[in-house]
Order: structure tokens, then C-alpha cells, then sequence
């Protein structure tokens, strides 16, 4: 499939295939390190998709088995499969993308929070939490808050869930998370407060926004809905959507008449605080980003089904399975439907980016070379050569610097042709190529003079 924009950010800080695409204020560390092993000495994308495929497996199976002793192991294997047949987990798991990994640490946390508080003596889940905490906030520190916020609320403020090493575990596993990302903070951005306020900016700005109905439309398999416009599609694609919320309420009527409120309402807490501000404090969508909520409330909803089947009259437990089969069928068929659809249009946009690179690399753009304008980040990067922006969120040089570094060095500029280049190109040689107007350097002219 090819590594995608937000791929070739992370994968570029490690990789000697492209200098590093710049890091912009929202973005952490974490998949950096994650995808180190592989991108830091082999440019394959498959062998990095498989071993992120095998490590996305291996860490989904080590935060069901935190749960274990919570539900039984029928409930939590077919809440783990709910979420693993999602379109968005199977497309995203193998991804460098931090989501799915504050997912693993959100599900992995909250059952080490419960598993602690109904055995203080034991130490296990403690250091669980405070590595699940962790993880989360090497990914995304901001997303690792909201998720944790109904943790924190009931060690502070309800008398018996306090648990002081608990807490301890949970702020530190956070901070150590963090940390780096707020040192980042004070030596790139200026400090942390200037951190957020950039990376808001970067969002669009925070603030209050209805974004239920973008999430809506991304579920078709629109990876980035930015703008989201459009109608919404067809309703077997989101059905599963709306029935989440029905579910979750239905489990937490299950577990409060079987004396187990605590395992339903604590995840169920986590899943609404972490989905809370991608629904409504930010103005586009993205289906990656409630992958979180969708992990913590997948073992609710699956209690909720084999209650319905368990708890049947003999005679209607036949028919009970059947629906419940046959639902679980067709929502799967949905999900893989939508996959294949979102994967063959990704693939195709992928390829164009590499097919525009090797079209510089003929032209005459070879490393050291730099590349601005539309869609420079990851064409930049399959070209091996350094992305650049004059203006914008990701402004990292001014026209100035980029046309005296023009002089000596290729530059490329990419247009879609039905406007003006910026200003210190307009003399520069232009080509049609991939569907771009590209305009190419002096320096390049020049390369390409000398070599022929």
C-alpha cells in the first residue's frame, strides 16, 4: 500500500531513505521509536507493515489478558474479535500511526485499573497501569489525558476507589510518557502552553464543534474527511455505529442488576471522555481517531451479546443465537467491504506519489533536493529528498532561504497547474508530469545540462 502523509513524518525521522519531514507541534515521538527497529536500517514497506501487523496482534492479546478474572474468557475474546474486525483496526493496526497504539494502552490500562482496585495486594496491575499510561502518552500525550480522565476523577474524588500507589502509577506512567514531548516543548515551540496553542492551530483551532456527522460520513472509509462534506452514505455502513451506544447502555443495565457496575461503567467512562474531543471540540474527522473508544467499549458491547444469548428462555435461545449471528455476519461483511474499497483507493494514491517521484528523479531532482507545494511531504520522502513549506502549519524555511538554497540545490515545486507558482519560481522551468506542473530549479537545469 505504500507508507501514507502522516507514515512518512514518523518514518522519516528514523529512516536514512529521506532527511526528516518537519515535526509538527501536535505530533509525538512514539511511533518514531516504534517503527525504529525496522525503518532504521530497511526502507521495505512490507517488511515494516508485517512487523507492525505482528506487534498490533501480539499487544491486543497482551491487553485482553489484563482483563482476565473480569469477564469470562468467552466475552473478552469476542470483544477483542469486535474490535479487531473493525475496518479501521485491521487498517490501522499495520500502520505507523499512533492511534491504534493508545487504543492497546487505554484497553490494557483500564482492566489493570480494575483488576487493582479488586486486589490491592497485588502489584502487577499496578505497574500494568503505569506502562499502559505510558504508552499512551509516548503517543499522543493529549489523547493519554482524555482518557484517563475518569481514572483520575475516582482516585481523587470517590473515597473508596482511592488507591495512593494506584494514582502514583497512573500520573507517573503519564508524566513519563509525556516527558519528552514537553521538553520538546520548551526547546522547539517556545514552551508548552505555545505547544498546545500551535498544535490547536494546526487542528483548526479547538473549540466547540458537532462533529458526530463528519465521523458519520468518514465511515465509508474516508481516511481524512477535511473538509467533510458530501451526504452521508449508505446506512449498513454506520448501523454498527448507533448500535455501540445501545449496546453499552444494555451492558451497563446487565452488570448494575448482577452487582458489577464498576466493569462496565469504568471503560464505558473512558470510552466517552476519549471519544469527546474528536465528536465535538474539533471541525473535521477522522475514523482513526475514536479507535481508542471503540477498544474500551468493545467488551462491554460483547458482554451485552452473550447476555442476550445466555440469558434467553430455552426456547427462544435458538432464535436469540440466530439474530445475534446473523448481525455479527453482516456487520463483518460491511467492515470488509469497506476496507477492501478503502485500501485499493489508497494504494492508488500511494502510487501516484511514487510515480511523481521517479518522475523528478528523470528530471534531474536527486538527493540532496528539496521539494514544496502540493502533496511535498510524502512525494518528498519517496524521492528521497527533504519537504519544505514557506507558509502554513508546517512552515519550516522562508522564500528567501529557499531560493538561495535553490541556486545550489534541486528544488521542485509542485502545482496543480490552474494557478500562479509563488513568486520566486515564475522564471523557474516548468514540466506536466503526473497530472502536476512542476517547476524545476535552476540548479536542476543546470545538473541536468552538465549531465548530458
Amino acid at each position: 500500500m505504500g507508507l501514507g502523509w502522516d507514515e512518512t513524518v514518523y518514518v522519516s525521522q528514523v529512516s536514512t531513505h529521506a532527511p526528516a519531514a518537519f515535526f509538527s507541534a501536535p505530533r509525538a515521538r512514539g511511533v518514531p521509536l516504534l517503527v525504529a527497529p525496522i525503518a532504521s536500517w530497511s526502507s521495505s514497506t512490507t517488511l515494516l507493515r508485517i512487523y507492525l501487523a505482528l506487534l498490533s496482534g501480539l499487544a491486543l492479546f497482551l491487553a485482553l489478558r489484563a482483563w482476565r478474572g473480569l469477564f469470562p474468557t468467552g466475552v473478552l475474546a469476542l470483544g477483542g474479535a469486535l474490535f479487531a474486525s473493525l475496518w479501521v483496526t485491521l487498517f490501522y493496526g499495520p500502520q505507523a500511526m499512533p492511534n491504534f497504539s493508545v487504543a492497546i494502552g487505554a484497553l490494557a490500562g483500564v482492566g489493570c485499573f480494575l483488576r487493582a482496585q479488586e486486589d490491592r495486594a497485588r502489584r502487577a496491575p499496578v505497574w500494568g497501569l503505569a506502562g499502559s499510561a505510558a504508552l499512551m502518552a509516548l503517543m499522543r500525550p493529549t489523547d493519554a489525558v482524555w482518557a484517563c480522565v475518569p481514572l483520575l476523577a475516582a482516585l481523587v474524588l470517590v473515597r473508596r476507589w482511592r488507591h495512593w500507589p494506584l494514582l502514583v502509577a497512573l500520573v507517573g506512567g503519564l508524566v513519563a510518557g509525556a516527558g519528552e514531548w514537553v521538553v520538546e516543548a520548551y526547546v522547539s515551540y517556545g514552551g508548552l502552553a505555545e505547544r498546545l496553542a500551535e498544535g490547536s492551530d494546526a487542528q483548526g483551532g479547538l473549540g466547540w464543534n458537532w462533529a458526530v456527522d463528519d465521523q458519520l460520513r468518514s465511515l465509508v472509509g474516508r481516511t481524512l474527511c477535511r473538509p467533510c462534506t458530501g451526504t452521508l452514505p449508505n446506512p449498513a455502513v454506520y448501523a454498527w455505529w448507533f448500535a455501540l451506544p445501545v449496546l453499552a447502555a444494555f451492558a451497563l443495565v446487565v452488570a448494575v442488576r448482577a452487582g458489577r457496575t464498576a466493569r462496565t461503567l469504568v471503560p464505558l467512562a473512558c470510552a466517552a471522555t476519549a471519544a469527546f474531543p474528536y465528536l465535538f471540540l474539533i471541525g473535521y474527522a477522522a475514523p482513526r481517531f475514536l479507535l481508542p473508544a471503540y477498544a474500551l467499549v468493545a467488551i462491554p458491547v460483547a458482554d451485552a451479546l452473550a447476555h442476550l444469548v445466555t440469558a434467553a428462555p430455552r426456547t427462544w435461545r435458538p432464535t436469540a443465537v440466530t439474530l445475534v449471528a446473523l448481525g455479527l455476519a453482516g456487520h463483518l461483511a460491511v467492515q470488509l467491504v469497506v476496507l477492501e474499497r478503502t485500501v485499493e483507493r489508497t494504494t492508488a494514491g500511494h502510487r501516484g506519489w511514487a510515480r511523481t517521484a521517479q518522475a523528478l528523479h528523470r528530471l534531474g531532482v536527486r538527493a540532496p533536493c528539496l521539494v514544496t507545494g502540493g502533496d511535498n511531504v510524502p512525494i518528498a520522502f519517496y524521492a528521497g529528498c527533504s519537504s519544505v513549506d514557506t507558509s502554513g502549519h508546517s512552515a519550516n524555511t522562508t522564500a528567501v532561504a529557499l531560493t538561495r538554497t535553490a541556486e545550489r540545490t534541486p528544488v521542485a515545486v509542485l502545482t496543480d497547474g490552474s494557478g500562479a507558482p509563488p513568486s520566486y519560481a515564475r522564471a523557474w522551468t516548468s514540466v506536466r508530469r503526473e497530472g502536476l506542473r512542476i517547476y524545476l530549479s535552476p540548479a536542476v537545469m543546470s545538473a541536468s545540462a552538465h549531465t548530458s
